[in-house]
């Protein structure tokens, strides 16, 4: 009666790992993601062995059911290739196979009597490819991962549970072969169904978090440049200067503005406006620390926070006017000018972004008036935001102005 629970346990669990192979299959395709793929291949290869050997294992010849077992291997090398494609990382093909080939060598090699043996080295295989899908998952852990424990308890879990038999070989009887065929198959079978239900959970959980990433990701990106735009700029630096208030430190803020940007699109096109723009943005990114906060901010506006002293970002804001004036960009009508005045304003630890960026813009204005190409610093933080929109406002004629940030 035992044997016969064991049986249909089996069939039931490879059943579902079908369906839910051929689902992340069908997902796959749709959503293009190779991983997806991967994952169902395996839960079908799978699936369809076992399915095999349950069904018809004493019926098959000593060959074939060798290679339903291999193919059981290659399915748990896919698993564990599946998390490695889905960090972006290339199949490792030997490893794919390398389990099914200990398996046959074993097979080939052990005495056929020793069914309790070869027992313990299938589930010390499926164990390693458990081990190594949770270690991947562990390797690429990004700081959301403190949400992704599931993902790492799964795979440790069903392999913990596969060791078992291996940890108690040592403590049974050679004759005690009931064991073998009654309880820990009947555990296993169970322990299969929900490590099949488990997994897609996991997989589906993470490629829901991937797909979130990228969508927050496409909402605080600049698409020309890369670099962050306006919201994402705004929050990044929001966390900069929490952090840097903790520790007392100052920031400095800098807003870069294009000179006769206008007249560059006008002369050589709105393509090469835009490679000027692209142009530009390399050239901030490249003589900022990876510490630094840059983004574009409006058209051919960019801006960045530093966590420095005035002093240190004044600069550091020459450097950039000096390496965007020597780029030497050159078009069919002859040399194009790349210069950028650049407007830098520093306060103390907490200093909120808004302030800075509004004593930036007063002394980007002051760069402008001065013969542009060149950096000035702000000479004090303004009493208010509302007083350096009615100050704006006056200075170009205008009944309003929306403040940097806006």
């Amino acid at each position: 009666m035992m044997s016969l629970d064991s049986i249909t346990l089996y069939l039931v669990a490879t059943m579902v790992a079908a369906l839910l192979g051929a689902m992340m299959v069908f997902f796959g395709r749709q959503e293009n993601s190779p991983a997806l793929k991967w994952w169902g291949t395996a839960y079908l290869l799978g699936a369809a062995s076992v399915a095999l050997w349950t069904a018809a294992g004493d019926k098959l010849g000593p060959q074939l059911h060798l290679a339903l077992n291999a193919v059981g291997f290659v399915a748990c090398g896919m698993v564990w290739n599946a998390a490695r494609v889905f960090h972006g990382r290339k199949p490792n093909w030997p490893g794919l196979v390398l389990g099914a080939l200990a398996w046959v060598a074993a097979v080939s090699l052990l005495d056929p009597a020793a069914s309790m043996l070869r027992m313990m080295i299938g589930a010390g295989i499926v164990s390693v490819y458990a081990a190594l899908t949770a270690s991947e998952l562990w390797t690429e852990r990004r700081k959301s991962q403190q949400r992704r424990w599931p993902a790492l308890v799964v795979p440790v879990m069903h392999g913990c549970v596969l060791m078992l038999p291996i940890v108690l070989g040592s403590f049974l009887r050679p004759h005690d072969a009931g064991f073998s065929s009654s309880i820990w198959v009947t555990v296993f079978a169970v322990e299969l169904i929900l490590y099949a239900v488990g997994t897609v959970f996991v997989i589906f959980m993470l490629v829901s978090e991937r797909t979130v990433t990228a969508h927050r990701t496409a909402a605080s990106t600049d698409p020309l440049t890369g670099m962050l735009n306006r919201r994402g700029f705004s929050e990044a630096c929001g966390r900069v200067i929490e952090r840097e208030a903790k520790a007392g430190r100052p920031v400095t803020v800098m807003i870069f503005d294009i000179d006769h940007f206008k007249s560059i699109n006008d002369r050589f096109g709105h393509p090469a406006g835009d490679e000027m723009l692209k142009l530009f943005s390399t050239v901030v990114v490249n003589n900022l620390r990876i510490t630094d906060m840059s983004g574009r901010i409006g058209g051919e506006e960019f801006a960045a926070l530093l966590p420095c002293s005035l002093e240190e970002g004044v600069l550091v804001a020459e450097r950039v006017r000096e390496a965007f004036e020597t780029s030497g960009v050159v078009v069919d009508e002859g040399p194009v000018d790349t210069t950028v005045s650049i407007g830098v304003a520093g306060g103390p630890a907490g200093t909120e972004l808004e302030v800075l960026l509004a004593s930036a813009d007063t002394a980007l204005y002051q760069a402008k008036r001065g013969g542009r190409n060149r950096v000035e610093a702000a000479e004090e933080l303004p009493l208010s935001l509302e007083n350096w929109r009615r100050q704006s406002a006056a200075r170009i004629g205008a009944p309003q102005v929306r403040p940097a940030t806006a």
